[in-house]
């Protein structure tokens, strides 16, 4: 019984630049697709809680942008289903899933930076989690298996 090698494996030096995926740079997409799923869950309740009782939340009167509470959870509680079901999506390393997570981190990002005054730090450090969650999307090459 003879055994026909197959093609050798191109060495690391032929392959173009950022071909490759590292160890780390996959971790930290798996980490991004946590975070996302994480997020998306947090923003569920956070719309589930704005939908049933508007004085859960600190209200500003002289802010700038003069959102009515009930409208901005229902916001919250949809894009909060799309980051998760994204996050999910991204685990099976799907190409539109790392698209659709930049676009929702972006949104994320934007309504934590609006709700700054209401929130500072953990408005800040939500938009430090988005900040990393963009970049670990955007470095990712797609051409590994699902982590599932």
């Amino acid at each position: 019984m003879s055994t026909v090698p197959g093609p050798a494996a191109p060495s690391p030096a032929s392959r173009p630049p950022g071909s490759d995926n590292s160890a780390w740079v996959s971790g930290l997409v798996l980490f991004a697709a946590v975070v996302l799923i994480v997020n998306g869950i947090l923003e569920i309740f956070q719309g589930i809680m704005a939908i049933a009782d508007d004085d859960v939340f600190v209200s500003t009167p002289r802010y700038v942008f003069r959102l009515d509470l009930t409208s901005w959870g229902w916001i919250h509680l949809i894009l909060g289903l799309l980051v998760a079901l994204t996050g999910f999506a991204l685990l099976r390393a799907s190409t539109w899933a790392r698209i659709a997570g930049i676009f929702f981190a972006s949104l994320a990002m934007l309504g934590s930076f609006l709700s700054l005054p209401y929130y500072p730090l953990w408005s800040l450090v939500l938009i430090a989690l988005d900040v990393f969650v963009i970049w670990a999307l955007c470095v990712y090459r797609s051409d590994r298996p699902s982590y599932y």
